[in-house]
């Protein structure tokens, strides 16, 4: 279930909330061959299984972006901000890729309000998310997400 916030500016002074997890998602080889062929990146580490089980990863692995890109999957799981005229992703900050995902294995977001501020009649938040690997000693991904709401009224 996600943290739900009525308007943007009930975001102001929730620095350090922390939100989630998701439920996991499996990273079957038909979801990173997909990504390859929208990149263009079809390097063997994630698209030759047979070559890549001799490789350093014992199998293939989801492309780093592909794991970054699932990051705007999770969020609506966790948090919903309501009561806005639009919003904008503005981009993200500290992006980390700390360990591989396996094909065959299991991620989930988990996420944590780091600054809210407003800025040019708007609330914009840092929502840091983290994304986990089932059983994995370190996360696949850390990325710093920035949000801007602008509110109704």
């Amino acid at each position: 279930m996600p943290k739900i916030y009525s308007n943007p500016r009930d975001l102001l002074g929730q620095e350090g909330t922390i939100l989630g997890p998701t439920d996991w998602l499996a990273i079957e080889q038909d979801r990173v061959d997909g990504f390859a062929e929208v990149t263009g990146d079809h390097q063997w580490i994630h698209v030759d299984a047979e070559r890549a089980k001799d490789g350093p990863f014992g199998g293939t692995i989801a492309h780093g972006y592909l794991t970054m890109s699932l990051v705007n999957f999770f969020l609506p799981d966790l948090i919903e901000v309501r009561g806005f005229t639009h919003a904008v992703n503005v981009g993200a900050d500290r992006l980390r890729f700390l360990a591989p995902v396996k094909v065959g294995s299991r991620i989930r977001g988990a996420g944590e309000i780091v600054s809210v501020e407003e800025v040019k009649g708007a609330i914009q938040s840092v929502v840091r998310v983290t994304v986990e690997i089932e059983g994995g000693e370190k996360p696949a991904c850390v990325v710093d997400t920035i949000s801007r709401y602008f509110p109704e009224n």
